[in-house]
């Protein structure tokens, strides 16, 4: 295995550690973008899940982005690289000559060149993207895109993780109210 084969290895095993271990979804997709940038040298990453009812893109972690950015506008799904959504992992090597890119002069302006767009499946189903975003021209590699779409699994198998727990939190404290009302009547 060479050093970038270890290196991506070690991350993937870091961040299902992460996965497996905590039930803070908002500390484990802050623990995957971090590691993305960091791991593959990139300016900046961030994670959007789907809001079907708004056919928006809402932000729930990034890592290397100003607030400025995080805030240009609302990233609609239907033309922010919309083949993501259907389940396609799409690079942009220069983001001003793109149609697809929804707002490339903030990206400029933030130093965004070059972006893959990964698309974030549960069960055969795109519920957000995982975006990579690079300060350079960058042509992403078969193994760069292989690894950032791994780790978008994992960030998949924390949301599921989440929304259990969530659903159990609920019936537990649904159960123990009716037991307490039981017992007070």
């Amino acid at each position: 295995m060479d050093s970038k084969e270890r290196t991506y290895f070690e991350s993937f095993r870091k961040v299902l550690n992460a996965v497996t271990s905590t039930l803070s979804l908002e500390e484990v997709l802050n623990l995957l973008v971090r590691n993305v940038t960091e791991v593959m040298g990139l300016k900046a990453c961030a994670i959007r899940l789907f809001y079907p009812s708004k056919r928006t893109l809402e932000l729930v972690a990034s890592y290397g982005l100003s607030q400025e950015y995080i805030q240009k506008g609302i990233v609609d799904a239907d033309t922010s690289i919309a083949e993501s959504m259907k389940g396609k992992t799409v690079t942009i090597y220069d983001i001003t000559q793109d149609p697809r890119a929804q707002y490339p002069k903030e990206a400029v302006k933030e130093g965004i060149v070059s972006l893959g767009s990964i698309p974030v499946s549960l069960r055969g189903k795109v519920i957000g993207v995982m975006r990579i975003y690079t300060a350079a021209a960058h042509n992403f590699s078969e193994d760069e895109l292989m690894f950032a779409e791994a780790l978008a699994e994992m960030g998949a198998i924390a949301i599921q993780n989440a929304r259990i727990h969530e659903g159990l939190q609920k019936d537990f404290d649904r159960t123990v109210a009716l037991y307490v009302a039981e017992l007070n009547t």
